[in-house]
């Protein structure tokens, strides 16, 4: 029987929504607009399908999301999503932690971070980079007041430039947002191991 996922885990889960997503046969002329371009332009989840009800938001959402996550320039990849496995561990959102953490685990061909995150929390043992970005974006996404200049300055001395901390901000802070829609409006549900099926 399906559960709802407690415990951060690379394995991804389902995401249940709470509201019925909107189905693509009888999407409004406005929703399939809006459903054109998807967070990393793949498939469309039932999550975005959730959000198409509101499709002035999506239609602004999307763009936003590719454009931190993805586009070229500035913090890498796989620094980004580290940004946002430290936002949505603080924010406690099991599905984007997991979403993330695979993707973080792809990107770097390795599983070492996200497991040492996952086992170790704070005091997971990461290299000076990895933890300035985990430390900093976990900080922002806590209490986004208590960041000051010496924050700025860790990150530096780390080996980032601005363009970089900029990216992680923005990371932050989208999930930040993204977190507390997942939970709102569905939950993480266990995927079945084939052997229970």
């Amino acid at each position: 029987m399906s559960s709802v996922v407690r415990k951060f885990t690379r394995r991804v889960p389902i995401w249940k929504p709470r509201v019925t997503p909107i189905k693509r046969e009888e999407a409004t002329k406005e929703q399939l607009e809006a459903l054109k371009i998807t967070p990393s332009n793949t498939k469309v989840s039932a999550y975005v399908l959730t959000l198409a009800h509101d499709v002035e938001s999506l239609a602004v959402r999307s763009p936003l999301f590719n454009a931190i996550m993805y586009d070229e320039g500035g913090m890498s990849r796989s620094e980004r999503e580290l940004g946002a496995i430290a936002a949505s561990m603080v924010n406690r959102c099991i599905y984007c932690a997991a979403v993330h953490a695979d993707r973080h685990a792809k990107l770097e061909n390795s599983t070492e971070v996200t497991d040492k995150l996952f086992s170790e929390g704070l005091k997971a043992d990461l290299t000076p980079r990895q933890a300035a970005i985990f430390h900093f974006a976990r900080k922002l996404s806590a209490t986004p007041p208590e960041t000051d200049p010496q924050d700025m300055d860790e990150l530096r001395k780390a080996g980032l430039k601005d363009t970089e901390i900029l990216d992680l901000i923005l990371s932050a802070a989208l999930f930040g947002w993204a977190n507390r829609l997942m939970h709102v409006l569905g939950d993480p549900i266990r995927r079945e191991a084939p052997h229970e099926r």
